[in-house]
């Protein structure tokens, strides 16, 4: 007879497993949600606040699909659960709160903002992002937003997926889009409806730069410094 594990041994083979693992127990633990409330609050308190793993904010998601874990959650994270760095203004902080709430496309404006922000206020004020801007990014900054896309998405989304998507691409972006999901028979996703806003969107599928203008922005935001830290240390 097949042995189902108690909520705490799956929430402990969860934690301490690979990748791979973590992937496959997730299913369990998301069926298992309400019984993993207790062991899950008193386990995320116990791991270190740093993106090392996204198994931490995959708790949080967790957790916070019920009302009154949420409130407990911001509570005690009044700013997010992951620190922002030095200087972060508060779209970082609603950044992170969309993604733990799972309002994907809403987390998706408030980056763009985020970026226009450490753009400057000429980008601000003309509404969009130069690609020359990109290098004069504050680095902690740019590696906070893709942190968070990360950790709130089991791994999935964020600018370090991107760019490992765009090597194993070989430098086709036509290949890249259509990977990405920003792009079907040679017709450019129409923004925002065509957009898939959940965790089953393709790997990469977020957070969205637009290549209406060409590739050079997110060509320069994915070979910004910030992200080849975040990529080796990953």
């Amino acid at each position: 007879m097949l042995t189902v594990p108690r909520p705490e041994e799956l929430l402990e083979g969860f934690l301490t497993g690979n990748e791979r693992q973590q992937l496959r127990f997730w299913p369990q633990l998301q069926a298992q949600a309400p019984q993993l409330q207790e062991f899950a609050w008193q386990k995320l308190q116990q791991q270190p606040r740093t993106a090392i793993s996204w198994s931490s904010g995959a708790l949080l998601r967790l957790l916070a699909s019920d009302s009154s874990m949420l409130k407990q959650i911001k509570a005690v994270f009044p700013g997010g659960w992951l620190p922002a760095p030095v200087g972060a203004s508060d779209l970082f902080a609603e950044i992170q709160d969309a993604l733990l709430l799972e309002q994907l496309e809403i987390a998706d404006r408030f980056t763009s903002s985020a970026l226009r922000e450490m753009a400057g206020v000429a980008a601000v004020t003309r509404g969009y992002v130069y690609y020359s801007e990109v290098a004069g990014f504050d680095h902690a900054l740019l590696a906070h937003i893709d942190a968070l896309w990360w950790l709130y998405s089991n791994g999935r989304f964020g600018f370090r997926i991107q760019q490992r998507l765009r090597q194993s691409s070989d430098g086709n972006w036509e290949k890249l889009w259509l990977t990405l999901g920003w792009k079907f028979d040679g017709v450019w996703t129409r923004y925002p409806n065509s957009f898939n806003w959940s965790h089953g969107a393709p790997e990469g599928h977020l957070p969205l730069v637009n290549q209406l203008r060409g590739v050079r922005l997110f060509d320069a935001i994915l070979r910004h410094p910030a992200l080849d830290a975040v990529t080796t240390s990953a």
